[in-house]
């Protein structure tokens, strides 16, 4: 198999032969058409997470190794089955669930395979992936039929489509008509708003430092969009501003220092702060407000393969609008993830296989 890989951190990637892997047991192989670029690539491009106080975490200390395919948004199709995997053939076409745990462990079972703390296997972190040609499945379950959608749209759901899912879900219960702040209107951002749209939810407020990028969020479905940039006490402002007053719930998909302290502000009494994004820095919280306002701040990883399987079901059935999506060959994975890091995509880029 061929793979545009990381060998240098913060290096372009370069292609690669790697032996083709054989699937074993309930493993399957497939090929890959179709792989999402995520801002998370970035970060595993660069080699560490920013965690605030001048301070870095390695990558390497994860146990992420080098060279890699990164790349989790994937779709590919079926080309060899283990001897024990059944209820797929080859030739069908598969969204690939990523977050990949030891498959033994009590989460595991239970499907929560993105909470496994006995090893972590996501595929393009710990093992290879969409940057490759082929990745390898450890059970049909990890497996999702995408049916009639567009692949390089399903191909999201896997990363963005799921997180954004299961922080809603952590959001809820509000009213229709309450507003929900959305940090960040990016890939995440957009499929947020589809999401929220397709729960018929009545007061989505987009933020974001990008006019273009509120466009684009008004364009999906939010109501009202509000400028990010500048002191973080008047970007609180102007999201109380656009909501009538303080807040039930902020998703901050971004998750920076800078965004953490305003969506932190704008919180109602009882609201909750759910943090997705991978940006990096710290958040000082002042302990006594956080009781006496019974605040929540709560971490969202990506999402399960009960969620995936709940999400393509809800744009099977019509009712989630598409992410703009551009594609580009999957030869040209690097050029792709410099135009992510310079800020120049709206949507989402989806790498294209030959084997599409």
């Amino acid at each position: 198999m061929r793979a545009w890989a990381v060998v240098e951190n913060g290096q372009p990637l370069k292609e690669i032969e790697l032996p083709t892997p054989e699937p074993k047991g309930t493993e399957v192989l497939l090929e890959v058409t179709h792989c999402g670029v995520c801002h998370s690539d970035l970060h595993i491009w660069e080699g560490y997470y920013d965690i605030g106080g001048g301070q870095k975490m390695s990558l390497k200390d994860r146990g992420v190794t080098l060279p890699l395919a990164m790349g989790h948004e994937i779709i590919g199709r079926v080309v060899k089955l283990g001897p024990e995997a059944t209820g797929v053939k080859v030739g069908d076409v598969r969204i690939v669930f990523p977050w990949l745990g030891c498959g033994k462990c009590e989460k595991c079972l239970a499907e929560e395979d993105n909470m496994c703390s006995v090893a972590a296997r996501s595929l393009g972190v710990y093992q290879n992936g969409g940057y490759g040609t082929h990745v390898v499945a450890p059970h049909p379950r990890h497996l999702v039929d995408l049916g009639n959608l567009d692949p390089a749209v399903a191909a999201t759901y896997a990363c963005s489509g799921i997180t954004v899912y299961s922080a809603i879900k952590k959001a809820m219960p509000l009213k229709p008509d309450q507003p929900i702040v959305l940090v960040g209107a990016g890939g995440l951002g957009l499929n947020a708003v589809a999401i929220l749209k397709a729960m018929k939810h009545e007061n989505i407020i987009s933020v974001d430092v990008s006019a273009e990028k509120r466009d684009a969020a008004l364009k999906a479905g939010a109501h009202k969009a509000v400028d990010g940039s500048g002191d973080g006490a008047a970007v609180t402002k102007r999201i109380m501003e656009a909501a009538g007053g303080p807040v039930p719930a902020v998703i901050d998909l971004v998750n920076g220092t800078a965004t953490a302290r305003f969506a932190f502000g704008a919180l109602a009494k009882g609201g909750k702060l759910i943090q997705v994004g991978l940006f990096g820095g710290e958040l000082m919280l002042p302990l006594p407000i956080m009781a006496i306002r019974a605040l929540t701040v709560q971490g969202s990883y990506v999402g399960n393969p009960k969620d995936l399987r709940e999400l393509v079901k809800l744009a099977q059935d019509g009712q989630l609008s598409a992410l703009p999506v551009a594609t580009v060959p999957q030869s040209q994975a690097y050029e792709a993830l410099m135009r992510l890091k310079d800020g120049k995509v709206t949507g989402r880029l989806v790498l294209k296989a030959e084997a599409a």
